[in-house]
């Protein structure tokens, strides 16, 4: 007769401390690219300077702001050999609203440059009173490109 065997028999601590282990990277490497805190695609990051209402060139606050302050996206504009970034979050029914922008990278995709705008938006502070006057908030920045990308993709965190 051949030996009995035991195919379900308790794993020994190294494995189960291995296994957990492994699990516990899983799980943070989730978290960080679920967050956008890791980017293993590769991207190059685009140093950029938030600049105030007062800063805006004239063509930007007169033209694009206008035209696009209805909408929710990201795009580019050269003005004056320097590329700007404006984000828009669209129309909001009061006060309190607000969007900055976090972080801007430069990737390749399909041959062509991509420039991932990441913009915070804000919410109204429950329990407070906000006037209740229709606003547009935007941001603008002036990005360190030599030339405008080919696409903007925008995306938001609330």
């Amino acid at each position: 007769m051949s030996k009995d065997r035991n195919w379900f028999k308790m794993p020994s601590k190294k494995t189960i401390l291995a296994v957990g282990v492994i699990v516990i990277i899983g799980v943070l490497l989730w978290m960080l690219l679920g967050r956008g805190l890791l980017d293993l695609g590769g991207g190059k990051n685009v140093n950029y300077k938030t600049i105030s209402k007062d800063e805006i060139p004239k063509a930007i606050d007169t033209e694009v702001i206008p035209e696009y302050r209805e909408l929710e996206r990201a795009l580019g504009c050269l003005v004056d050999g320097k590329i700007y970034v404006v984000v828009t979050r669209g129309e909001k029914p009061t006060s309190g609203y607000s969007v900055s922008i976090e972080k801007m990278t430069l990737e390749k995709k399909d041959g062509k440059n991509n420039l991932k705008v990441e913009a915070l938006f804000g919410e109204p502070e429950e329990g407070v009173a906000q006037s209740q006057v229709m606003t547009y908030p935007y941001a603008v920045a002036l990005a360190e490109l030599e030339t405008l990308p080919d696409s903007i993709e925008l995306i938001s965190k609330y």
